[in-house]
């Protein structure tokens, strides 16, 4: 007998509502929830891909081990006794052991209690995630300005008169640390009543085909775009902070650092014209609503940390930092801000670059080095969850070597992919529909004030185990190994309680459940004097690190010409999710997607035609794709999506390797960091693109 289930799609960060109807244990549909506060019926195609997750015959469904190049079943318990047993040894023989923390890990509450425990355990100084790929630049900048990490600034685009997006695009991304459910609808909502959409970006992408103004810019030159913008503003006497301007710390150390450069030599150098920034300062500066923001183009950039000081000081500005139509804080059924430290940065540094820390983190890019580098501290025991950091993470092809030469190599994932295929046990967890949900983490930057918990759909499958279990149990089973106290462990649901019960707004989680389509808890609202964690409860507009980032490393920057030859940009289609939706065969139909877009009066002197194999280099690697001959990259410019690349030795995804693409990090390189955050620098890499007849030939 059919039954239907209300549950929130974990996919991405938009967080929607959707109704899944099951027989038994078969998905026979997943539909939008017109009933869910937050996205009111809207999903894209990625929700239709928990179906094929949950069913998928290439999903693990109980621990293997690798013996040989072979996988064997093993049990649980042995699986944990076997590793700990092996971690103890390779620590007490001077080994170091680290994590890496893959991006799906954001979409799942009940993990985030445990990661500490495991990483205790281990004695794992060495942790890495996906943040530091695509958005550590905004956490660091909140922690500098604001006193915490996780203040995000959300834009109230439901309010505003004026959305400039630089570097993003929510069309494909359903927002990006911004939860923003149907996001087309809300667009149309600001053009119907009279408000404007500006679109930056080397691309004209989805989002920029839908806006009323979209402008090229130079991938990479974003800061001169938005300091050009902020002297514009100051020139035509529009810097209005309005209430804010008492609670500004060190603003005229900030004016006076921007105002050593000049409007008409930094239009030049990010190629938008000065008469374009000065009228567009003048919109964003005429008092009305108005909300700039910056996501992955601006964050992955060699300047991402101090593109997003900037889109926040033009944000002060213009009066539109914690105004109604502007830039928002939450005030959460869960508040993170309240419950966790404000992050650090620089306490301890990594063995081999001296990279600092940066929220507990060393960046993504120093894994590869960490762990082939011989001496002292290197990493002999690497442990990922949820993450495929070879397809992920910047010179993808220096990874793969390095995660060969590990000692142990543990992954809990559902499937072997480009990087579990080099782990010695993969641990997978229950089908996405055992397990429960809440927006622990994207609640906060919602649009709207928000919770919504969601059970799970369907019972445990005898002999699995959830994520959070897996995580636990490893934890308890390494630190007996090593005669350590034995973790104290709490059900994410007691956690998630607690919590609720912690935060301002006093909630409990029966209160939560009893709203199945979700507890709409209103509007955001200017809050910020009490959300502010800096010390004398300022907002400090001119960090001391930011300060000599623009004097120095930017100024160098601008005094030296680009260039000359292609430079690659990334690219996300919302039919894709990273790498982790590569197998499901619902998202991989249609025509091919994994292309380099290419403008025509590049394509044409290379004598390369739609359609044409290429060969694209860089100074990590080299790529075969085929090109897409399109105007909607700039000149100079060319794109290719990120999460492909399933064609490595021992990967198993038949649907993926049906259409495995190539990835583009095998193009990034590992040296093209923001040096601030650590961020990878994957925007602006260079490149030569030829024929594959020509490339062949020439070799």
């Amino acid at each position: 007998m059919p039954t239907t289930h209300l549950r929130t799609c974990h996919l991405c960060e938009a967080n929607c509502g959707i109704i899944v109807t099951v027989d038994g244990r078969s998905v026979l549909s997943i539909r939008g929830d017109s009933d869910d506060p937050l996205s009111r019926g809207h999903i894209c195609p990625k929700a239709t891909a928990i179906a094929d997750l949950e069913s998928d015959p290439d999903r693990l469904r109980t621990p293997v081990k690798r013996v040989g190049g072979a996988w064997h079943p093993i049990a649980w318990d042995t699986a944990f006794a076997e590793i700990a047993a092996r971690v103890a040894a390779i620590r007490a023989a001077g080994g170091e052991t680290a994590i890496y923390a893959g991006n799906p890990n954001a979409h799942n509450y009940s993990i985030a209690p445990q990661l500490p425990l495991l990483r205790k355990a281990l004695g794992a100084k060495a942790m890495f995630s996906a943040s530091s790929v695509d958005q550590v630049p905004h956490q660091l900048v909140q922690l500098w300005m604001y006193g915490h990490n996780a203040l995000f600034p959300i834009p109230d685009i439901d309010r505003t008169r004026h959305m400039v997006i630089i570097g993003g695009n929510p069309l494909a991304s359903n927002g990006s640390v911004w939860t923003v459910p149907d996001v087309r609808t809300r667009i149309a909502a600001l053009q119907a009543r009279g408000g404007r959409l500006t679109v930056i970006d080397p691309r004209r992408t989805e989002t920029a085909a839908v806006a009323g103004a979209h402008h090229f810019i130079r991938p990479g030159s974003d800061p001169a775009l938005l300091i050009a913008l902020l002297l514009a503003l100051d020139e035509a006497g529009l810097v209005a902070p309005g209430r804010l301007a008492a609670m500004l710390a060190g603003w005229d150390a900030a004016w006076a650092a921007l105002r050593r450069f000049d409007i008409t030599r930094l239009a030049a150098a990010c190629g938008i014209d000065a008469a374009v920034i000065r009228d567009l300062a003048a919109q964003l500066g005429d008092g009305s609503p108005a909300i700039v923001y910056g996501r992955i183009g601006v964050s992955t950039a060699a300047f991402g940390t101090l593109n997003h000081w900037l889109i926040n000081l033009l944000n002060i500005a213009t009066g539109n930092l914690d105004r109604i139509g502007g830039a928002m804080f939450s005030t959460p059924a869960v508040d993170i801000v309240g419950q966790t430290g404000s992050g650090s940065r620089g306490r301890f540094h990594s063995r081999v670059s001296g990279h600092p820390e940066v929220l507990g983190e060393f960046p993504a890019v120093a894994m590869a080095e960490e762990i082939a580098t011989p001496g002292a501290g290197q990493i002999k025991a690497f442990f990922t969850i949820a993450g495929n950091p070879v397809l992920s993470v910047p010179d993808g092809n220096a990874l793969d070597a390095a995660l060969a030469t590990l000692d142990l190599m543990v992954s809990i994932d559902m499937y072997v992919t480009a990087t579990s295929a080099h782990a010695d046990y993969i641990l997978p967890p229950c089908g996405p529909l055992e397990k429960d949900h809440y927006p622990l983490f994207l609640a906060p930057i919602a649009v709207r004030n928000f919770a919504k918990y969601s059970p799970p759909t369907f019972p445990p499958t005898p002999g699995s185990k959830s994520d959070w279990e897996i995580v636990a149990e490893l934890a308890r089973a390494i630190a007996g190994a090593q005669g350590q106290p034995l973790p104290n462990i709490v059900p994410p649901r007691d956690s998630l309680d607690r919590m609720l019960r912690n935060a301002p707004r006093g909630l409990t989680l029966a209160d939560v459940e009893a709203h199945p389509h979700g507890l709409d808890l209103g509007a955001l609202e200017p809050r910020l004097p009490d959300r502010l964690r800096t010390p004398d409860k300022t907002i400090a507009c001119a960090p001391a690190e930011l300060i000599a980032d623009l004097a120095a490393r930017f100024a160098d920057w601008l005094s030296a010409p680009p260039a000359d030859g292609l430079v690659l940009i990334g690219r996300r289609h919302v039919r894709n999710n990273n790498s982790w939706l590569g197998n499901s065969h619902r998202l991989a139909k249609g025509p091919p997607r994994c292309t380099l877009m290419i403008h025509p009066g590049d394509a044409a002197p290379r004598d390369i035609a739609d359609g044409d194999r290429v060969v694209v280099r860089s100074g990590a690697g080299t790529v075969e794709v085929a090109a897409e001959i399109t105007d909607s990259v700039m000149p100079g410019v060319v794109s290719m999506p990120h999460g492909f690349g399933h064609h490595r030795p021992g990967v198993r995804l038949a649907v993926a390797q049906a259409h495995p693409g190539a990835s583009v990090n095998d193009l990034t390189e590992r040296h093209r960091i923001d040096p601030l955050s650590g961020n990878a620098a994957l925007v602006g890499t260079p490149v030569d693109v030829a024929p594959v007849r020509s490339a062949v030939a020439a070799e």
